[in-house]
């Protein structure tokens, strides 16, 4: 493996602002992020960089259940009639 070409890999808290969550975990985006950016200090009494996001799996509907498909014409249905096809009908 070559050296010196890999991100810096290390811990970041996440904060979902859409559930006012936030979780520990490990990333590459600490080696982008500038040695000013805001730091959080976490449970354990360490300093770590917060990254805000829009959207994770607290948040996110398909994990929360709360999200549902809503088809109401159907799309094979409305290709079919788009296009004239029956194949696969018999």
């Amino acid at each position: 493996m070559k050296q010196n070409i890999h991100l810096a890999y290390g811990p970041v808290v996440f904060y979902d602002r859409s559930a006012d969550e936030a979780f520990l975990t490990r990333s590459t985006i600490v080696s982008q992020l500038a040695a000013d950016h805001p730091r959080v200090t976490w449970e354990d009494g360490q300093s770590y960089p917060v990254v805000g996001v829009d959207i994770s799996s607290v948040s996110h509907p398909f994990w929360t259940g709360r999200g549902r498909v809503i088809d109401s014409e159907g799309r094979v249905e409305k290709f079919n009639r788009r296009y004239g096809t029956d194949k696969g009908k018999k």
